[in-house]
């Protein structure tokens, strides 16, 4: 039997704060991952391995989900090897913060009181538990420890900050840069410098960034990114405070009469052993919807419909990314835009907020990018022509010219608005390699979240066409982006509509906490790791002092 003051599970954003910040604070903390240990020298940018292969999540025959989601009017429901669509992302030691782009923004204070903000039919909007301002001494916390380059600039729609530069300097850029700043002065829009999570020089440890190109969903070989890993898990390890348990997967929480949980139950997912681990303090990180399916499976005497679901919110106001891509040919014969290695880094923010027929309604972010350098991709993309599939010279041809471009990509993200058909809940139907009832995934975009995307895609191409671009193509979905998952077990002040207390601490079980996005009622327009690293610090300052 093994005993701990702490159990975190699951060791991505939050879970690697939640080690750090309490090691350092004198807990002997558990940290169980489900995944493998992935050290830097291990890191390639080999695009089967990382891209089309499930190196870095479990195969899609063993751990899967169930979606169900509207098709001509009606609900359909598939598992997701069906449909070629994983929700496990990045189950290795840190986390999919191994793989994310590093955008880090954070939310605007106005996020935090949308509910008073905005009312939109069928939306379930509601406050924070916070404010802004109870954040964002974490935010600089996070800032100074993960180590964001970037450059500061006063904006309407850029949050307060405590200090007006950050840690280090921006990321080397291409020249598009220039041309995006100039085209967007042209039409009287603020580009803001994108801060990134990536080190322009080296701090402690880790090197800087070293522009290979190959970022987003590639593990960082030099330590530049600031996954969980390296900012905190590594640290963590130093106080000689934290065991790790890899290849663990945690099968159900247990309680005991008292109602706190006693001890968890895992199985080595190598060896097939099952063994539990006992502490004072369990935490939940193990991403939204896997957190939520864990607490619906652990079920008992005491909480029947899943622990710590007596407000019966548990899996309620699922919450994703909506949003779109645009993708535009740059014009080649200015031959600096073919740098390879260096980044766009621009964003606008000044279309955050929307005026829309005299009302004020929640807009969102653009950002700017260079398009995947994964090079398979690329041969592969649009290769019919006419009706037709091309082969041989027009083939080879249309591939050349393509490696011969430079293509711009835009990100849009606005809110998805939580409503009453997204939510998660567990099919016993269907079960995984370890018995275990999957997650069931209901997913639906309200109307809005499709309008605000279409807004700002029209926005985002004037730019593009002030750039000079040329095929301009938008796409905007209805279906999300399964990297960007929230909600599911909010945090509120009122127990009979929150699973969590304003600390992320359940309201039925007093020694579990739970720290991932699951605990946002509303997910902002801006990615959300910057957020959940911020709340975990905060969350682990709470469980220093009050335990």
């Amino acid at each position: 039997m093994k005993s701990y003051d702490i159990v975190i599970v699951g060791s991505g954003a939050s879970g690697g704060v939640m080690a750090y910040s309490l090691c350092r604070a004198g807990y002997k903390v558990a940290l169980i991952e489900k995944g493998r240990l992935i050290g830097r020298h291990e890191f390639s940018k080999d695009e089967l391995a990382y891209t089309r292969r499930d190196i870095v999540t479990p195969h899609i025959y063993d751990e899967y989900h169930i979606l169900e989601y509207q098709k001509e009017n009606k609900w359909v429901s598939k598992p997701t090897y069906d449909l070629g669509y994983s929700f496990f992302n990045g189950n290795i030691l840190g986390g999919s913060s191994n793989f994310m782009s590093g955008m880090f923004h954070r939310l605007h204070p106005d996020d935090f009181r949308l509910g008073d903000l905005s009312r939109i039919d069928g939306a379930n909007i509601e406050n924070w538990a916070i404010d802004y301002d109870e954040l964002e001494p974490y935010y600089t916390k996070i800032e100074q420890l993960v180590g964001i380059s970037g450059s500061y600039k006063e904006h309407r729609y850029e949050p307060p900050r405590a200090k007006k530069t950050f840690p280090y300097p921006p990321l080397r850029e291409n020249v598009v840069s220039s041309l995006i700043d100039r085209s967007c002065h042209n039409l009287g829009i603020e580009a803001l410098v994108t801060p990134r999570a990536i080190l322009s020089s080296s701090k402690d440890d880790r090197d800087g960034c070293y522009y290979s190109g190959f970022c987003g969903s590639y593990g960082c070989s030099s330590g530049a990114k600031g996954s969980a890993l390296e900012a905190f898990i590594k640290p963590a390890l130093a106080t000689n405070n934290l065991d790790i348990y890899t290849t663990t997967q945690v099968l159900s929480i247990h309680t005991s009469r008292s109602d706190k949980v006693e001890y968890v139950e895992c199985i080595d997912r190598v060896t097939k052993r099952k063994f539990k681990i006992y502490a004072s303090i369990f935490v939940l990180s193990a991403q939204a919807h896997e957190s939520v399916r864990l607490m619906l499976n652990s079920s008992s005497k005491e909480h029947p419909d899943g622990l710590a679901n007596s407000s019966k919110e548990l899996g309620k106001n699922l919450i994703f990314s909506a949003g779109g891509v645009l993708n535009a040919t740059l014009d080649n014969s200015n031959r600096e835009l073919m740098e390879f290695g260096t980044f766009v880094n621009r964003s606008i923010k000044d279309w955050y907020f929307l005026k829309e027929s005299k009302e004020i309604i929640k807009g969102g972010l653009v950002e700017f990018m260079f398009e995947s350098s994964n090079i398979i991709s690329k041969a592969t993309k649009n290769n019919i022509k006419n009706g037709r599939l091309m082969w041989g010279k027009a083939l080879g041809d249309e591939i050349r010219e393509r490696f011969r471009q430079r293509v711009l990509r835009v990100e849009i993200f606005n809110d998805w608005l939580p409503t009453d058909n997204g939510y998660l809940s567990v099919d016993k139907k269907y079960k995984d390699i370890y018995g275990m009832p999957v997650g069931k995934l209901r997913i639906f975009s309200h109307s809005q979240n499709q309008k605000v995307a279409n807004i700002l895609s029209k926005r985002a191409v004037m730019v593009l066409e002030e750039m000079g671009c040329k095929d301009i193509t938008s796409r905007i979905s209805n279906m999300p982006p399964p990297n960007l998952i929230a909600g599911g077990c909010r945090f509120g002040d009122d127990s009979k509509k929150a699973v969590l207390n304003k600390f992320c601490q359940t309201y039925d079980v007093e020694n579990l906490f739970v720290t991932d996005a699951s605990f946002m009622p509303t997910g902002g327009s801006v990615p959300y790791t910057w957020t959940i690293y911020a709340n975990a610090l905060r969350v682990a300052e709470y469980i220093s002092f009050k335990f």
